[in-house]
Formats: structure tokens, sequence, C-alpha cells
């Protein structure tokens, strides 16, 4: 690599990991368990993982053609393509799904690219990787739940409807026993994103009947946290 290659990696990796940290330091309490690398860890990256996180699509082609593992693992178990999505790096997402990287490769934590972007928000990055051909189906998460349910608790609306569109399962019950329709209203605020989320769920065929481990209902445990606007949307869709 040459010398202002590598300085411009260097810069690359300084800014990706600024943005990671703070991503990091956003997520609830639910999302704790899926940690980005940290600045120091970015900076000890090399490789592919250094590459990835950089964003240096060039790199990793380089790298990939001399047959450098696309699926290697850092001591959390990330791939480069985990570390290329939490520094929403899309070029370095393109690239390695182009080197044959594992687009459903589960972390340490249980989180693959897919609840990743999912729990970030990062609706552009979800769609390259839905577009790429990762799975929005799977089970993840010390919750076994999956991406679309963590996106209803968050409230992402777009990320809610981009996996309804990828095939999420939309039923899926997690080890709380709560549906992604339960966690939208039980872990929400009520407010206009989660609504979003519930009518998107709704329209989309949802079971509003899947109860929580107590026997409640989703139209029950709306009308108990005073969700009014979510108490009437399931009222109309013929809740009980």
């Amino acid at each position: 690599m040459s010398a202002r290659i590598a300085f411009i990696t260097r810069r690359a990796l300084r800014a990706a990991a600024l943005a990671c940290a703070c991503i990091s330091a956003s997520m609830p309490w639910t999302a704790a368990a899926q940690v980005g690398p940290t600045a120091s860890e970015a900076a000890a990256y090399t490789g592919l993982h250094a590459a990835a996180f950089g964003g240096n699509a060039a790199a990793i082609d380089k790298l990939a053609a001399a047959k450098a593992d696309v699926n290697a693992q850092d001591p959390h178990g990330r791939t480069p393509l985990h570390v290329a999505v939490f520094a929403r790096q899309r070029d370095a997402v393109r690239a390695l799904a182009k080197a044959g990287a594992d687009l459903n490769r589960l972390e340490n934590g249980r989180y693959d690219a897919v609840t990743i972007a999912s729990v970030a928000g990062d609706e552009e990055t979800l769609r390259v990787l839905l577009s790429l051909g990762a799975s929005a189906r799977q089970v993840t998460s010390r919750y076994d739940g999956t991406a679309l349910i963590a996106a209803a608790h968050l409230g992402h609306d777009g990320i809610v409807r981009q996996l309804i569109a990828a095939g999420a399962p939309l039923d899926h019950v997690n080890n709380l026993h709560w549906t992604a329709v339960i966690e939208a209203i039980v872990l929400g605020d009520g407010g206009p994103r989660h609504q979003a989320v519930l009518k998107a769920l709704v329209d989309a065929g949802a079971n509003l009947q899947l109860k929580d481990r107590q026997g409640n209902t989703p139209l029950q445990l709306a009308r108990s946290r005073g969700h009014a606007e979510m108490v009437r949307m399931l009222e109309r869709a013929g809740a009980k």
C-alpha cells in the first residue's frame, strides 16, 4: 500500500471509528449486546477488517484477489462485513459481497449484518444488504428475536417496511414471548413513529391476537399503556 493510500485509510478509519462509537453509545438497553468496534479496536485492524472499516473497496478487491479470508473474525466474532455495516461503509459492503462474504453470518452477540443495520436505523445500508441477497428471516440476538422485532421496538418504520417487503417473519415470537406487534406497543412510546410501525405490521397482515406470556393481547397492552391511537388502529383492524 502506498504512503498516500495508507494516509487516506488512516483518516477514514478515524472518522469511521468516531461515527461507530456514536452509534454504539446511542443504542438502547435491548441492543446493548450489539457492540461496534471501538476506536482502539479499529486502529488495530489490519487487512480486510481495516479496509472494511475505512470503506476502502479497492483494497478489499485486492486483498480478496490475493485469497484473504473474507469471513475472518475479530475477537468479537465480527467479520469484515459486520465491521463495514457498523461503519456504514456501503461500497465496502458491496465489495465484500462481490468477494463472496457470508452476508448472514452471526457475530458473537448473535447479530447479523441485517440486524445491525436495522437497529442503527440505517435504511440505505439495509437496502444494499437486502439487494445483495442478505436474509431478513434470521433468528438473532440473546432474545431469539429478529431484525423486524428490533426495528419495531425502536420505531424504525422505514426499516420495518423494508424488512416486511423482504419477507421477514411477521409473527415470530422471541424468548420474551413478544412479537414485533407487541414490542412496538410495550417498548414504544405510542407516538407517530411507533404508530407507523404498527400500521405497517397491521397492513402486512400480522397476527393481532398473539398474546404475551401473561395472556395479554396487543389491544389489551395498548389500552393499558394509554396508547389511544394504537388502540383505535387495532380496533379498526378487528383486534380483540
